[in-house]
């Protein structure tokens, strides 16, 4: 009886001094994206070189933009088509009064110009992206195609993501812009924003442009992500993590407003 005592001391000890479960952190993702590119050889080549999966975004009406398209795709990086909508102008801008037929030939000439897309999202188009029967004629397009698209949300009209979540094209929406204030102070804080939103909902679209400023934070900042419990994705891990889903910021219930 004595032993037997003493054995069962011996368990319960055990169990108050094991290994407490810890629950591992949530996942945070982040994914880039740098728009206007085609414009400067050398500055964008700094985009490039970047240390992770950026997305290169590239205007079909930049004196570059084939050649920067090819040696993006030669780096491993995701192209996407910079596609100009209203009020952007241009022989490639897509405006409203415009029928279907001429923003097609509109599309078709920007994709000849940037090859190796793989999606693309909108250049400023506040205007553009708000008309309803030209996004939903644009996502069946897509579709077709096999390629993506990302909602720049440059308006709070926009029903782009929505139109592309109803034709179920693979899409996702930007979060933060990191740099509509050209200070490196701003672009930090704009980073920072990203860093604490990816943390609160599980990811974050950060799209920011080839400014001198915006290159010098994202050079000396990124590579602190993974120190800092951040996983930086390419944007089509992105869109498979978000599902197609809203955030709670872009919609309801996973689905855009």
């Amino acid at each position: 009886m004595r032993l037997e005592l003493i054995a069962l001391l011996c368990c319960l000890m055990g169990v108050a001094h094991a290994t407490p479960v810890t629950t591992p952190a949530p996942k945070a993702y982040l994914s880039l994206i740098i728009d206007d590119l085609g414009q400067n050889l050398p500055r964008d080549r700094r985009v490039l070189a970047l240390p992770g999966p950026v997305t290169a975004a590239i205007m079909p009406d930049t004196p570059h933009a084939t050649e920067f398209a090819r040696e993006a795709h030669r780096a491993g990086k995701i192209v996407i088509l910079h596609m100009p909508m209203d009020p952007a102008t241009g022989p490639f801008a897509w405006h409203p009064e415009l029928p279907v037929e001429e923003l097609e030939k509109r599309l078709n000439a920007a994709l000849k110009m940037v090859p190796y897309t793989a999606g693309i999202n909108n250049h400023m188009g506040s205007r553009m992206t708000a008309q309803p029967v030209a996004m939903a004629w644009l996502m069946a397009d897509l579709q077709r195609r096999h390629k993506f698209f990302v909602d720049s949300r440059t308006s709070a009209q926009t029903v782009a993501a929505q139109q592309a979540q109803k034709a179920a094209v693979a899409s996702v929406s930007r979060d933060v812009f990191l740099d509509d204030e050209r200070t490196e102070e701003a672009i930090f804080a704009q980073l920072q924003a990203a860093i604490s939103l990816a943390r609160k909902q599980g990811s974050a679209v950060m799209i920011g442009h080839p400014y001198p400023q915006t290159l010098a934070v994202l050079e000396r900042e990124l590579p602190k992500l993974k120190a800092q419990g951040i996983e930086w994705i390419d944007i089509r891990q992105m869109i498979s993590v978000r599902g197609n889903r809203a955030t709670v910021a872009h919609g309801k219930d996973g689905v855009y407003r």
